[in-house]
C-alpha cells in the first residue's frame, strides 16, 4: 500500500509513543511513584495501552508495512518495539531521579 500523508506512518507511531511517554514521565508517573511500585506499574500499563490503542485505531487492518532498521513489521510490532526502546532509555533516568533504582537506599 502506498502512503501519501504529510507524516510517514513510522513518524506517526513514534509521535504517539513520544507524546504518551511525555505525559507519563512528566505528568503521571511522579505521583504514581509516590504511591508505590504497584501504582507506578499500573499507571505505566495504562499509558502503554493508550499508545497501543491509538496506533491500532490508525493502522489496524490498513496493510501498511512499517520499516524498523532492516525489518518490515506490522503496526503492532513497530509500536511495541519502539515503545519498549523509549522506555528502556527513560525509565532508568526516572527511577534514579525518584529513588526507586535498585541499590538507592536514600
Amino acid at each position: 500500500m502506498v502512503y501519501s500523508g504529510a507524516m510517514t506512518p513510522e513518524m506517526q507511531i513514534l509521535s504517539i509513543n513520544a507524546a504518551c511517554m511525555a505525559v507519563g514521565y512528566l505528568g503521571l508517573y511522579p505521583g504514581a511513584a509516590q504511591r508505590g511500585l504497584m501504582a507506578l506499574a499500573l499507571t505505566d500499563l495504562g499509558v502503554t495501552l493508550v499508545a497501543i490503542l491509538t496506533s491500532a485505531l490508525l493502522f489496524m487492518g490498513s496493510g501498511i508495512s512499517f520499516r524498523l532498521i532492516l525489518v518490515d513489521l506490522n503496526w503492532f510490532g513497530f509500536a511495541l518495539i519502539t515503545l519498549i526502546a523509549m522506555e528502556a532509555v527513560l525509565f532508568p533516568w526516572f527511577a534514579r531521579r525518584h529513588g526507586i533504582w535498585p541499590g538507592d537506599d536514600g
